[in-house]
């Protein structure tokens, strides 16, 4: 059985350190150019549709969680507040909602705004267990896709409708196959907040928008601030979990008093919309590193392509079809140790979609010979370099 924690090891993608902590692992140069590339599409595909990127901080007073409700509904998953004074706490935040609604009340918003779409991969932390943790899959510190939309009542259908549609583009690009979708609902307790219409209303228009899609609901598996979507994956072990989501509040804008300036001159309040297209870098890796066996697609994978001069004599010739790959945007690399047979068995093992080998004829023509992984390897034995370069760039491209 594939094991991201064994293959991601094995691929240089990332490790861990005692001196780190559990559940805070390290991203190594691979598995940072890796996160970089689908970080970078994520953020173009959400420009695209009409988001608009932030940043905000980790961690914010106490009183901020106190007032989104977390503090009073999700404290036992959260570090312990630190005190640098009796009236100044704060809190490494478990969400990045809060900071995003202090965001919509930066500015005076009009229903022209709307729907205001505020994207962020951004950092939060869960205390998580000892015991629950495990290489990316489950972890302390979560870097999360994330957006919140602020619209209209009558805008919500046609926003979720949107946002399923983008998690299908954002799947199909990076290879995720969904095991289901769920609707997750309020259960019994009391760990929910709002009151019984809230939930309803939030309820039926996540039905509505589910029409026609195949899933099942599951009492009890929704925020404590309302119901959601989930879109499920499992892993190689059969095991399942959630990757894209997306979710109603009305209680968020209630809380922070948010409001837009409405078609007839009054105060309306906004619909916050949570979503996530990926869920954490750390999960979605996770699954991505077993579902393609560490050789990802090659718009993100670490090195699109290396270059094997036969020689030294060659090595002129390869250092500056590196570069010519470089200044295309490529990630390519150049390895020159060992025999050719064993450095295109390297190539292998570290999963690089392209190998490009440069002998004395391909060096004096200005040409390579081009491999790609896979079943058709051989792509040309006599390709001229400006020609490869754009062949590789094409097919290394993210599609939208």
């Amino acid at each position: 059985m594939i094991d991201h924690r064994r293959l991601g090891r094995e691929l240089d993608l990332f490790d861990s350190d005692p001196l780190s902590g559990a559940g805070l692992p390290l991203w190594l140069p691979a598995g940072a150019a890796a996160r970089h590339a689908v970080e970078s599409y994520l953020r173009e595909l959400e420009r695209r549709a009409g988001y608009q990127h932030v940043y905000s901080p980790p961690l914010g007073r106490r009183e901020l969680f106190e007032l989104s409700g977390h503090l009073g509904h999700f404290a036992d998953e959260m570090f312990p507040v630190m005190s640098l004074s009796a009236d100044d706490e704060f809190v490494l935040r478990p969400s990045l909602c809060p900071h995003h609604a202090l965001v919509y009340r930066a500015r005076g918003r009009s229903y022209r705004d709307l729907p205001l779409r505020i994207a962020e991969i951004g950092g939060m932390y869960r205390a998580e267990r000892s015991g629950v943790l495990g290489g990316l899959s489950r972890v302390r510190a979560i870097s999360l896709n994330d957006a919140h939309t602020f619209c209209a009542l009558d805008q919500v259908g046609a926003e979720v409708a949107e946002v399923l549609r983008l998690i299908r583009v954002a799947h199909a690009a990076l290879g995720v196959q969904p095991s289901g979708y769920r609707l997750s609902l309020r259960g019994p307790g009391e760990k929910y907040i709002g009151d019984d219409e809230m939930w309803h209303r939030a309820e039926e228009l996540l039905r509505a928008a589910l029409d026609g899609i195949d899933y099942h609901e599951a009492p009890g598996e929704a925020a404590f601030y309302g119901p959601k979507i989930d879109i499920q994956i499992r892993d190689a072990a059969g095991r399942e979990s959630t990757l894209s989501t997306i979710q109603l509040d009305f209680d968020k804008p209630e809380r922070f008093d948010l409001s837009y300036r409405d078609r007839s001159g009054g105060r309306s309040r906004p619909v916050m919309v949570h979503r996530s297209l990926v869920g954490s870098m750390e999960r979605l890796f996770a699954y991505l590193i077993e579902a393609h066996g560490g050789a990802f697609p090659a718009w993100y994978a670490p090195t699109q392509v290396v270059v094997l001069p036969v020689d030294a004599a060659q090595q002129p010739v390869a250092d500056a079809f590196v570069r010519d790959c470089v200044a295309a945007g490529l990630r390519a690399d150049l390895h020159g140790d060992g025999t050719l047979g064993v450095r295109i068995r390297r190539a292998a093992e570290r999963k690089v979609p392209y190998v490009a080998v440069l002998g004395a004829r391909e060096a004096a023509a200005g040409q390579v010979s081009l491999r790609r992984r896979g079943p058709a390897t051989r792509l040309g034995d006599a390709i001229p370099v400006a020609e490869a370069v754009r062949l590789i760039a094409d097919e290394a491209s993210p599609r939208w």
